[in-house]
């Protein structure tokens, strides 16, 4: 069973290339395989995952508006691997834990990365 972080992509078993007749196929498969009377939080985290990304549309708000999962412990032991002596401290965390994208910020990094 995919954990909590798994993405919608992980939970169909797509590629983050395929199409919506892919992606369709594999949603009808999973449900298929775990129909809701059998495991119904598995079948809603399938019926999630597909509504998420099931046509081109979903796909790009998906790839917009869904945080990458990250592996904390794997972001901890890269910083503790630097070169040079970090030191974070727990009000800078804080910060970093609170901060977020406005819609203004995003639209300034989607047009600069367009020139």
């Amino acid at each position: 069973m995919g954990s909590v972080m798994s993405t919608a992509y992980e939970v169909l078993n797509v590629s983050t290339t395929a199409n919506d007749a892919e992606i369709k196929q594999a949603y009808l498969q999973q449900v298929k395989d775990n129909p809701p009377d059998r495991d119904q939080e598995k079948f809603q985290l399938i019926h999630g995952a597909y509504s998420a990304i099931k046509d081109h549309k979903s796909r790009v708000s998906y790839a917009l508006f869904t945080p990458p999962a990250v592996n904390f412990d794997t972001v901890i032991e890269h910083m503790l691997q630097t070169e040079h002596a970090v030191n974070f401290s727990a009000e800078f965390i804080n910060q970093l834990l609170q901060a977020s994208i406005d819609d203004t910020t995003l639209l300034n990094a989607t047009a600069t990365s367009k020139k």
